[in-house]
């Protein structure tokens, strides 16, 4: 878990949680979808890299967003979903979710005034 200092910024201790180019995406995945595998979320993110995802779920999870169940069955099947605290950052994603949103507008709006 990742060690917390009491004189430690908020802010700075938030963007050191969920911070990144995919820690964000995959809780919002998380939060959209439900209960993943690991290569359901490779599918998702094409982009990423196994070594990467591996490394933001292992994060994630030791930060207590995350909870990794893991059935013994051959072969091994392991799911990720979202924990109570990772619950909990919903309406955060979805606020940035709608500032994107209205953002892209805006911009498109400055793009079309800019063409004229």
């Amino acid at each position: 878990m990742l060690e917390q200092s009491e004189g430690q910024c908020p802010v700075e201790l938030t963007v050191s949680l969920i911070g990144g180019k995919w820690k964000l995406l995959i809780l919002y995945q998380l939060d959209n979808h439900g209960t993943k595998r690991f290569n359901e979320l490779r599918r998702i993110f094409p982009d990423i890299t196994q070594r990467t995802l591996t490394r933001q779920l292992r994060e994630l999870e030791s930060d207590g967003l995350v909870d990794r169940k893991i059935f013994t069955e051959i072969p091994p099947k392991v799911e990720y979903s979202l924990s109570e605290t990772g619950r909990s950052l919903v309406p955060i994603l979805l606020q940035l979710k709608d500032w994107g949103i209205s953002y892209r507008e805006q911009d498109r709006l400055r793009v079309r005034d800019e063409l004229k």
